[in-house]
């Protein structure tokens, strides 16, 4: 790290710090599951959202603990990401990731403000999508653009130095059977030798994502979502997870009113709102009412408060039967974490270093 990029990070912060996180919306059902089941699943969710605070409480940047949230369920075979992704028709896994910023990052202040977010599809052999993501969204040089697909993405994060791994490492026994039982074709034999002890999800027949969004010391949100996308989906379909404005937003504005513009410049504060969105669920729905982009501007140009923006959208998914759930968080340290079915999951940690997880439709955080 660079001189002046250490002095920005060392300079003395007061500002808050929070990290939510989903690992995805469905058709998980309280009846359907067991104790042994739900304490796996806020395990793997604590798991994530102590990998998130660690960078937060260590002073780090939004996208480095939202990228640690959801590399960590990546890793995990219990979410539809990264290791245990779903399949496609053909019996294929096709990954997708993004990453938005409210603002650049502090360690990075060469990034200009016009390059917001990044997003990835169509990947069948990096590792941890969420981490190419970042290192892309750094990296306007090398790609300048905001959007990229497939093998040519895959080759230049070989150059960049991420490893790339098999395609049998995403396979997993459970979603593999999945896959077959929904087409109606024999699940044997199987095509790889699953490392893990077979699973029994809480949710079938995936179409979720998993996602996370921080904010950090210096005021700046960070969004980063990432997915296997929905069982059996058409080969080559592309979902809201990498579509800017759909799966994913981040942004920052002029907060408004002339008193409180006035009382932030008498504290030499910046006087801004930002916001960030994670949604999970049926992407298709997420595309066509652009969800994430228009939680933004309810709260922007409505001046709708973050809760009640988020259940608007969300409750116009359900209208156009769009099943799903988002997260969103505001430089405020507010959250809101809204869902039209029966279960997502979903955590938040905050200074105290305390996770608080949930599961179903009607659980409080614990």
């Amino acid at each position: 790290m660079s001189n002046e990029k250490q002095a920005l990070l060392a300079k003395p912060q007061t500002g808050k710090y929070v990290l939510v996180i989903h690992g995805g919306a469905g058709t998980m059902a309280r009846e359907r599951s067991t104790p042994e089941q739900r304490a796996q699943y806020k395990a793997a969710l604590s798991t994530a959202l102590k990998a998130g605070y660690a960078v937060l409480n260590d002073g780090g940047e939004a996208m480095d603990a939202a990228v640690a949230a959801v590399a960590s369920m990546e890793d995990n075979v219990l979410f539809n990401a990264g290791k245990g992704a779903v399949f496609n028709v053909a019996g294929k896994n096709e990954l997708e990731t993004s990453i938005m910023l409210s603002k650049p990052p502090a360690s990075d202040p060469e990034i200009p403000l016009s390059r917001r977010g990044f997003g990835l599809t169509l990947l069948s052999h990096v590792r941890n999508p969420s981490k190419l993501a970042r290192a892309l969204y750094l990296a306007p040089a090398v790609a300048p653009h905001t959007f990229l697909s497939g093998a040519p993405v895959e080759k230049l994060a070989s150059e960049l130095g991420f490893e790339l791994v098999d395609e049998s490492y995403f396979f997993t026994e459970t979603r593999w059977r999945e896959h077959r039982r929904g087409l109606g074709l024999p699940e044997e034999p199987l095509p790889h030798k699953d490392q893990h002890e077979p699973l029994m999800p809480l949710d079938l027949m995936p179409t979720g994502t998993v996602g996370a969004v921080a904010l950090d010391v210096r005021g700046c949100i960070a969004a980063v979502t990432s997915t296997g996308g929905k069982t059996n989906k058409l080969a080559g379909r592309i979902g809201d997870t990498p579509s800017m404005g759909s799966g994913f937003w981040a942004e920052e504005w002029p907060a408004p009113g002339l008193i409180r513009r006035t009382w932030d410049h008498i504290r030499r504060r910046k006087s801004v709102s930002a916001i960030g969105v994670s949604g999970t669920g049926d992407g298709d729905y997420f595309i066509r009412l652009a969800s994430a982009a228009s939680i933004g501007h309810r709260v922007r140009y409505k001046n709708e408060s973050l809760e009640k923006a988020t259940r608007n959208c969300v409750e116009e998914l359900r209208r156009d039967n769009g099943m799903g759930g988002v997260i969103a968080l505001d430089n405020h340290g507010n959250v809101a974490m809204p869902l039209n079915c029966s279960g997502m999951y979903r955590g938040v940690i905050r200074a105290d270093g305390v996770p608080k997880t949930a599961i179903f439709d009607d659980d409080e955080l614990d």
